[in-house]
């Protein structure tokens, strides 16, 4: 019976005193395959539906290949290993833990004898080492191995006997250098991709009476496979197309078109499907090239892998979930751009594995922005070994779902893998490394998180993991902290203790800004595994005061409404805190602030100046935290706007003359007590025209200014001259005067 247990881990600080800590805490939340990603692995694996799991138990059988910088093909034939490498074409045979070459024979030199003056054998050898690769092997129907030996020489040789002989070696006038790809076929035929001029030859189970099945217009054939149809499926450099060659009629047609660069590997799934491994740079290349790309957003609905359900069927164990909360914070870094439904695409990829189904429907299963060097089944998932992170994914087809199952932290690829027996065998390069993986977990693996930042130097609350641990299999924690985003900086404190993680634990952390966590997963039963869903952290800063960024207040000019202004602000909260508002108001001049509306949530708000007298005002906002925190540990901050002028009083004519000679003239000393005056219009006898008049100084520019208005041509008798006169911001008088 599982026990169901919610774990919090206490990371206590001892804080100065008297310091007034926020109400809010910060959760820190990982539970995907991007945020497990960020952090470091050792003997653990990254899922891609967001787990940590144990990974399988890696062993290190070789890596004295002298003169190899990569291994291209392993095969096996019964207890023994086979592996063909690069860039001196040598072969190797891995049996009993022990490594033996045994192609090309050492020389004399080699062998520690001294070279015979004419001895032309030893120095034929020691030319022949240059420039050779073996890319392809595989087994005859006898069960011998058959090697493609590429470069100086090309040629199928066979071990027979524990003797390497030449059994087919192309035309010369085809000037073929390359075998990348063997294979046999249910009857014993024998198949080889070649290159450079992209050939398919086969040979019969003897390994004679070869034939050209298929002269392609691509550089290089560089992957085959069989299928249950017999025919003979082909993946091609340059253009990147999967081929469905009939070998007895030596026809062939394009059965995909991938759009990549080069087709490195083909295989066919237990279910029947082929899938073709796409990637743009090219096989014998160390780096990758990064063409665009863009995966599907849609994938089927995920099923559990193994390991959880090895998990969900013990009979024992705990299961450890984080608390619910009312909102699920993510890392800072990670902003949530509300496409819950979406996963967020990465980086455009390079490589795909597509799925080809006998009726040539094809869908992508993966895809990864790293080259894709090598394929192979196992209990129905692909193993796709990549560069240039030496990393080996498993991927299971039907569901999408994909693990990091190995990764190589000093080589640079994972150019071959191969099946035997339940156990994977992989080949590296940048350096040469026979590797074994077995069928079980390792026993102990840990997992070290990025940093994650809380912004401020914070006291750390609560580690809580979301996990099935079965029994036998334990997780523990620790964690450290520091105030430098280099992860690897020398103030970083001590790592705790690390404590099992099975009922609140308190775990040794000093206040700090940045917090690392570690998870270490133990298992004494190699077919168990505990499983990490999700890590949730919590952090609490003191609480900061807020920030009122600006304040600005203007008349609005919207028709109709005179003596608005709309009073905006902007405002930060370091906490996250959410703030309230409060907006006081002054005369300049006077000292008291009067209070002008309390408890706002929004940052703008329309005042009525007409209720208050004309003058020069201040507004000051007021923006408080107390919404998230207590009334001890509230704190407020306030800024004070420009000064703005509340005028709702029209200019005033302070003086006048009319002169009533042959041209009647009107003089107007007019005059504002805040606002310049802007504008002065007059009309004769109610003229619905309205004339404009300027100042004698002819700008308008100043509180008081002169007008003299001359009307001539009036008829005799009596005229009203009309006058409207604004100010700059539009408060406006009229005045009429009578003349006879």
């Amino acid at each position: 019976m599982k026990i169901k247990s919610v774990l919090f881990v206490f990371v206590f600080f001892i804080f100065l005193t008297g310091q007034l800590f926020a109400v809010n805490s910060k959760i820190v939340r990982h539970d995907s395959k991007v945020d497990f990603s960020k952090g470091e692995t050792e003997n653990v694996i990254i899922g891609s539906r967001g787990t940590i799991e144990m990974a399988r138990a890696a062993e290190i059988l070789s890596e004295d290949f002298e003169g190899a910088w990569s291994i291209n093909s392993i095969v096996s034939s019964g207890s023994d290993i086979y592996i063909g490498t690069s860039p001196n074409g040598g072969l190797y045979k891995y049996s009993l833990g022990k490594l033996t070459k045994i192609y090309p024979l050492p020389t004399k030199i080699e062998a520690g004898e001294p070279n015979e003056p004419n001895d032309s054998n030893a120095v034929e050898m020691e030319q022949h080492l240059i420039n050779e690769h073996i890319f392809a092997m595989s087994t005859d129907i006898s069960g011998r191995l058959l090697v493609g030996i590429s470069g100086a020489q090309c040629a199928l040789y066979r071990l027979k006997a524990g003797e390497m002989e030449m059994v087919f070696e192309p035309n010369d006038a085809n000037k073929t250098k390359y075998i990348f790809a063997v294979t046999t076929d249910a009857k014993g035929n024998i198949y080889l991709a070649t290159g450079p001029k992209g050939k398919v030859y086969k040979l019969d189970p003897a390994a004679k009476n070869s034939e050209l099945i298929y002269d392609s217009s691509d550089k290089n054939i560089l992957s085959l496979a069989i299928g249950k149809d017999s025919f003979v499926y082909a993946g091609s450099d340059q253009r990147g197309l999967v081929y469905k060659i009939n070998p007895d009629k030596k026809t062939a047609a394009v059965l995909y078109d991938s759009a990549q660069a080069e087709i490195t590997a083909l295989a066919f799934g237990q279910n029947g499907w082929l899938y073709a491994a796409a990637t743009s740079a090219n096989l014998s290349q160390p780096q990758a090239q990064m063409p665009s790309g863009v995966p599907p957003l849609g994938r089927p609905e995920p099923q559990q892998s193994q390991s959880e359900q090895v998990s969900n069927e013990s009979d024992g164990g705990l299961k450890l979930e984080i608390a619910n909360t009312s909102e699920e914070k993510k890392d800072a870094e990670q902003p949530d751009d509300g496409a819950a439904a979406i996963k967020k695409i990465g980086p455009a990829k390079a490589s795909y594995i597509y799925q080809i189904t006998p009726d040539g429907y094809v869908t992508d299963v993966f895809g990864e922005s790293a080259v894709l060097f090598c394929l192979a089944v196992q209990d129905g998932k692909l193993l796709v070994g990549t560069g240039n992170n030496a990393e080996l994914f498993a991927v299971e087809p039907d569901d999408q779902q994909e693990a990091v199952v190995y990764r190589d932290k000093k080589a640079s690829q994972i150019t071959a893998v191969s099946v035997a027996d339940g156990d994977v065998y992989i080949g590296t390069a940048n350096p040469a490394k026979l590797i074994k993986l077995g069928s079980s977990f390792a026993n102990e693996g840990t997992y070290l998180s990025a940093l994650v930042d809380a912004g401020q130097p914070a006291r750390w609350g609560k580690l809580q993991i979301e996990a099935d641990i079965p029994d036998g299999c334990k997780v523990l924690a620790a964690s450290r902290s520091g105030n430098v985003k280099d992860i690897n900086d020398a103030t970083f404190s001590n790592w705790s203790v690390a404590k099992e993680l099975t009922e609140p634990a308190e775990l040794d952390c000093p206040v700090g800004r940045f917090c690392q966590y570690k998870l270490t997963l133990q298992s004494n039963d190699s077919s168990k595994t505990p499983t990490v869903t999700a890590v949730a952290t919590a952090s609490v800063v003191p609480n900061l005061a807020p920030k009122v960024i600006s304040v600005d207040a203007a008349r609005t000019k919207q028709k109709g409404q005179t003596g608005i202004f709309k009073i905006s602000y902007k405002a930060k909260d370091d906490n996250g805190d959410k703030l309230i508002y409060k907006i006081d108001f002054r005369k300049v001049g006077r000292k008291n602030w009067l209070e002008l509306e309390d408890e706002i949530e929004k940052n703008n708000f329309q005042w009525d100046s007409k209720t208050v007298e004309d003058g020069k005002y201040e507004i000051r906002i007021t923006a408080n935290d107390k919404m998230d925190n207590s009334p001890e540990t509230m704190l407020t901050a306030s800024r004070i706007s420009e000064q703005v002028v509340v005028d709702n009083t029209a200019p005033v004519i302070e003086e006048f003359s009319i002169d009533e000679a042959a041209d009647v003239t009107l003089k107007l000393n007019v005059f504002d007590k805040l606002s310049a005056i802007g504008q002065l219009q007059y009309t004769v006898d109610s003229n619905s025209k309205w004339l404009s008049a300027l100042p004698d100084d002819l700008v308008y520019d100043t509180t008081n200014e002169n007008f003299t208005i001359v009307i001539k041509d009036l008829k005799a008798g009596e005229h009203i001259i009309s006058v409207k006169i604004a100010d700059d911001i539009g408060n406006t008088m009229y005045k009429s005067f009578q003349i006879d």
